[in-house]
């Protein structure tokens, strides 16, 4: 697969089918996120593996009140219709955990420790293309206290849940977002 076709076809997936996706590419797709760069090399990252359902219950009560909390902040209505329901239905969830103290030198900047949170996004896009590549489906996820899924996922205090991916044979296909132009996006200095 050609990656900028793969780049321009992968979809964030919120139907999956109820097949198992095997270890085998479960590791296969979670080592093309070790290919993710990072500062220092210092490979931040760490990945936590979800296939049972009361650990995946408990994922989606806490989306479920994170979604009503949302809409009682934010006032966005559109919350009150958007499901969570294939946080229990997605075969897998792989949490990414990423580890501040593996930043670089960015930690010693008025404003930095993030590096450590760019490379797990890295690492996150190459697991959603190695996914897509193999023909499964993949969501990024984020709505959820990092406090209450390191209780659920029994995660050192020290390290950050940084997002968790739902991974599956798709159910059905999904329609291609709309981008806005890409020149109405950059700006070259000269």
């Amino acid at each position: 697969m050609d990656l900028f076709e793969a780049m321009k076809e992968r979809r964030s997936c919120r139907a999956f089918l109820s097949d198992p996706v095997d270890e085998d590419t479960i590791l296969k797709i979670l080592e093309a996120g070790t290919w993710a760069p990072s500062p220092l090399n210092a490979q931040p990252w760490e990945f936590m593996v979800v296939t049972g359902g009361a650990v995946k219950k408990a994922i989606f009560n806490e989306a479920e009140e994170r979604r009503k909390w949302g809409q009682e902040v934010s006032g966005w209505k559109w919350l009150g219709g958007y499901r969570v329901d294939f946080l229990k239905s997605a075969p897998v969830i792989i949490a990414v955990i990423g580890d501040p103290k593996k930043t670089g030198l960015d930690s010693f900047l008025e404003e930095g420790g993030v590096g450590y949170q760019h490379a797990c996004a890295a690492a996150i896009q190459n697991i959603h293309l190695a996914a897509h590549a193999l023909g499964l489906g993949t969501l990024w996820f984020t709505l959820f206290d990092r406090q209450v899924i390191r209780e659920i996922l029994e995660i050192p205090g020290e390290k950050t849940p940084l997002a968790l991916i739902c991974l599956g044979k798709p159910a059905k296909p999904s329609p291609a977002p709309p981008r806005k132009k890409v020149k109405d996006k950059v700006r070259f200095i000269r």
